[in-house]
């Protein structure tokens, strides 16, 4: 046991029997906690999750006594390391999450620091009322949170920042003592006499317009705005004191709203026109760069159309009634000087809009030449009338840096965020020159560092630059009367850590991979990551933090993150796997750590990320090599030997299936069997066909087809083979229905996926040459290979040439596979039969919305006139994730938040399309219900 590991436990003996709460000092939960949504890394001492608040100030007080720093932390998805820290981080979002009271009659609620702002925004709308302050991370952020950064979003225009709706803090401050803080001073002592002291620069250097979000907020002790110390205390970013509670104002929900979008040539002609807009009274400005939406259509694959330009606002004004809503739209675009104008009524078509902006953070985390963008100089703002001259001298500072970025923002209040490709790599000498010189630059126009997002560790050291010496005294004054002896959050705001120090890309070693890599180093020959410079360090660092991952997609739609769903564990999101592999590729923890395992063990490798998190992490990737890379050479846990080489299993089993079935239906000896394979005695075992598809298709001779017929590749995968070749002979009715003549590969050939999911990459390899070997010459005459089993599907598009990068074949056959509603739409003449009325129930697969789209499926549906329930989620069973030891609760729960209650609120009359088996046997074998393949629906089967 190393010193610094004693000290750890001894901190925790020590701590645990004062509090009812968990105290964690594992590994693990070190790294899952070191680091924000910004560009730092803090490892701290232990987490606490406090159940209430004697938790609280027990923790605030063993700190104190034992010289312990306390940072508090709600969501983790601070852009400038305000969340972070090396002593205990308090994580307030587990236990003290809670809508305390709510009066829709005086419009205000009183919540505790770890609600999610989504959760109260549900409870309020019910009563025709809303918080005012929506930041785009609002199905994740905190109450905490946006407190202590004092939060803004989109509609602070119409209804301010989060300090203009606190009524009434409770707090505890560094002192241990727990005040109440309201509009008045005289409740910490000292303040009455610091504010008359400070009145002069109190007036004159703050609050000098609504955006100045940097340092502290200490205008609001003017006898002239209230004398709030609640207000003041917010934006301290936890430096001053812990919250406890907090009571805010809501707003009435506007009765009706239209968005407008106005193209400009560029975002700094548009930020010109700022004056004309907002005279129209807009309840939000928002602006948005074209490289941005060309990342945005990249990523996605489509955009709603924009009216014509290079930069956009996006600009909703509120009304009475739609007809005065309308109204507006109309008077603000003629008096606009925009290129082009676009009046957006439909709710879908305007959410769509606005999830472009909403999905910037993450999505500006890559420049358009491709390169990793971050955080740093996030959220500068200046007074609105200077944004067009500010913009383009930015653009000539960041070219003069060779620097560059994606813009966008709230230009209604001149608050611009972007992402940079930072030469943190360089750090001190270009990162510290760049930003030395941004700050000088926003402060010539008047501006702040910080509009939105706070100083943190990121700006703390630039406020010289913005305040003067007796701004300053006046912030450490202010601090020194909650927390004088600088327990709360040390190295923010007050006797700032240096903004080089502690970055998390600094000093990392590149981490060689590849399949030709295996005789660079024994444990490299892994995925080739071709989108990351072939980089596993700089793969598993997309992860910026911006905790998408953390969102309740039961009510946001998506299906990241299943296990995070079904636990509210950061260990199970995508952001805490992300971070502990970013400590294994640092080389602060092998690859063979208890930690990686435990982070590792509940992800489903269910994709969602790779598609639903905006910066593209890719978990189930990094899954698989995580495993290669433990295991490589070495004896295995006993599942991936029987579950991740199924198919050399089904290939014997397939020899005799009803001896096979037999012995699984004796209950004692079905349970023998998954406890010796590694798998859970609770579940079934799916019968076997009779006979598979490749004896039916040997023994029947296919029907004749035209001889100049073209030819099109079944991809007979190995679930549908062996368990379900009634789908195989449903799609090759429907493929000869349209005058094809069917093949199938001459020999049986495998995608590899079960080898990959349990990190064999080498197995993988070997089968994914296999299928290069045989589909080659159908590829390359041009044919097209359609596949039924969405997961094999999607690792021959995807993995295959991540796999086999060296491979010529590889990339032209992932080109050439198609789903079976891909290649049905790819026909227009093709027409889906009538089921006007008919009532289904799609459960699309995790793989299939991750890698291949669900597009074409929903407009087959759509054409066939039936009413569609999708389910949104993953089913839970997720290959041989259902099936393993261990987790079959987890599994259960999963199912719990999707398919079963869609499925218990559709009836039994409802049917169920599944193209998915790992989808269709977790419906069976939980809810009793049979389901249909696509290829069945469409034959009426």
């Amino acid at each position: 046991m190393t010193d610094e590991h004693g000290r750890r436990v001894r901190l925790a003996r020590a701590l645990r029997p004062r509090i009812g709460g968990e105290v964690d000092i594992s590994d693990r939960r070190r790294a899952e906690y070191s680091s924000d949504a910004s560009n730092y890394r803090v490892l701290p001492t232990a987490v606490v999750f406090p159940r209430n608040d004697a938790d609280v100030a027990a923790v605030l007080e063993f700190g104190r006594a034992e010289g312990i720093p306390i940072t508090a932390r709600g969501a983790g998805t601070s852009v400038a390391g305000n969340a972070i820290g090396p002593g205990i981080v308090l994580d307030f979002s587990r236990y003290m999450d809670a809508v305390l009271e709510l009066d829709p009659d005086h419009r205000t609620v009183r919540v505790q620091p770890g609600l999610v702002l989504s959760v109260l925004q549900r409870r309020a709308a019910a009563h025709g009322l809303r918080f005012g302050p929506d930041p785009s991370t609002q199905n994740r952020c905190t109450l905490g949170g946006m407190i202590g950064n004092n939060a803004c979003g989109p509609h602070a225009l119409a209804w301010g920042r989060t300090s203009d709706t606190v009524r009434e803090l409770s707090v505890i401050d560094g002192t241990c003592t727990e005040r109440r803080l309201a509009d008045d001073v005289t409740a910490v002592p000292g303040l009455p006499e610091f504010t008359r002291d400070a009145l002069a620069v109190l007036r004159t250097d703050l609050g000098r317009f609504d955006r100045q979000a940097s340092g502290y907020g200490l205008e609001h002790l003017l006898p002239e705005r209230g004398s709030s110390v609640a207000k003041a205390f917010v934006g301290t970013e936890g430096t001053c004191g812990l919250l406890l509670e907090a009571t805010v104002e809501l707003v009435p929900v506007p009765s009706a709203t239209v968005l407008v979008v106005l193209g400009y040539p560029d975002m700094a002609t548009a930020a010109d026109d700022i004056a004309a807009v907002t005279a129209c009274a807009p309840i939000a400005v928002e602006g948005i760069d074209a490289r941005l939406v060309d990342i945005v259509r990249a990523h996605r694959g489509t955009v709603p159309d924009l009216p014509c330009g290079n930069g956009w606002l996006f600009v909703e004004l509120a009304g009475e009634t739609p007809e005065q809503a309308y109204a507006a739209a109309m008077t603000l675009c003629r008096s606009a000087g925009a290129l082009d104008t676009t009046i957006v009524t439909d709710p879908a078509a305007t959410a769509a809009l606005w999830r472009i902006r909403a999905d910037g953070a993450g999505l500006a985390g890559r420049t358009p030449d491709g390169q990793p963008a971050w955080p740093g100089w996030e959220d500068a703002a200046v007074p609105p009338q200077h944004l067009g001259a500010y913009l383009r001298d930015f653009a000539e500072l960041t070219a003069e840096h060779r620097v560059d970025g994606l813009l966008y923002g709230h230009i209604g209040d001149g608050c611009i965020h972007v992402r940079l490709d930072l030469p943190i790599a360089d750090a001190p000498q270009r990162f510290r020159a760049f930003l030395f010189d941004a700050a000088e630059l926003v402060v010539r126009y008047g501006g702040s560092l910080s509009g939105e997002h706070g100083d943190g560790r990121a700006r703390s050291e630039l406020l010289p630059l913005m305040y003067s010496p007796a701004v300053l005294e006046a912030f450490a004054g202010f601090k020194a009367l909650f927390d004088a002896d600088g327990v709360l959050n040390p190295g923010v705001l007050v006797d700032p850590a240096p903004v080089d120090r502690d970055l998390r890309l600094t000093g990392l070693p590149l981490v060689t991979v590849g399949a030709d890599a295996a005789a660079l180093a024994p444990s490299a020959g892994g995925f080739s990551y071709p989108h990351d410079g072939g980089d596993l360090g700089t793969a598993v660092h997309r992860c910026v933090g911006v905790g998408k991952c953390r969102a309740d997609t039961r009510t946001a739609g998506g299906f990241m993150c299943p296990s995070y769903l079904a636990t509210a564990d950061e260990k199970d999101s995508t952001r805490g796997r992300a971070r502990v592999l970013q400590e294994v590729v640092r080389g602060a923890l092998p690859w063979s750590s208890p930690a990686v395992a435990e982070s590792l063990d509940l992800c489903l490798s269910c994709r969602a990320c790779r598609s639903d998190c905006p910066a593209g992490v890719d978990i189930a990737t990094y899954k698989s090599e995580a495993l290669y890379r433990r295991y490589r050479h070495r004896p295995r846990p006993i599942d991936h030997y029987t579950l991740g080489r199924l198919p050399r299993w089904l290939a014997l089993a397939g020899r005799v299936p009803r001896l096979v079935n037999a012995a699984a239906a004796i209950v004692p000896l079905r349970r023998l069997g998954l406890r010796a394979g590694g798998m859970d005695p609770r579940r079934e075992v799916p019968p076997l066909a009779p006979r598979s598809f490749r004896r039916i298709w040997r023994d029947t001779r296919p029907r004749e087809s035209p001889a100049d017929a073209s030819e099109v590749m079944l991809w007979v995968d190995t679930f549908t083979d062996a368990f379900d070749p009634e789908i195989a002979l449903a799609a090759v009715r429907l493929l000869e229905t349209l005058g094809y003549r069917v093949r199938i590969p001459g020999t049986r050939v495998c995608c590899g996926l079960t080898w990959i999911s349990t990190g064999q990459l080498d197995g993988a390899r070997a089968r994914l040459r296999a299928t290069l070997d045989a589909l080659d010459e159908h590829v390359r005459a041009g044919g097209v290979v359609v596949g039924l089993e969405p997961s094999c599907t999607a690792a021959l598009r995807a993995d295959l040439p991540e796999l086999l990068p060296d491979d010529a074949r590889a990339a032209p056959t992932a080109v050439a596979v198609r789903t079976l509603a891909e290649f049905l739409a790819e026909h227009p003449d093709w027409t889906p039969p009538d089921r006007s009325g008919q009532t289904v129930v799609v459960q699309p697969h995790c793989h299939q919305h991750a890698v291949l789209g669900f597009d074409a499926d929903r407009r087959i549906l759509a054409r066939m006139g039936i009413e569609v329930t999708e389910i949104t989620g993953c089913c839970g069973l997720a290959g041989n994730f259902g099936m393993q030891k261990d987790h079959y609760d987890i599994s259960v729960a999963v199912a719990q938040n999707g398919l079963l209650p869609a499925l218990e609120r559709a009836g039994e009359d409802s049917i169920l399309i599944a193209d998915g088996f790992s989808c269709r046997t977790q419906a069976t074998q939980l809810a009793g219900r049979r389901s249909r393949h696509l290829a069945q629906f469409l034959l009426g089967d």
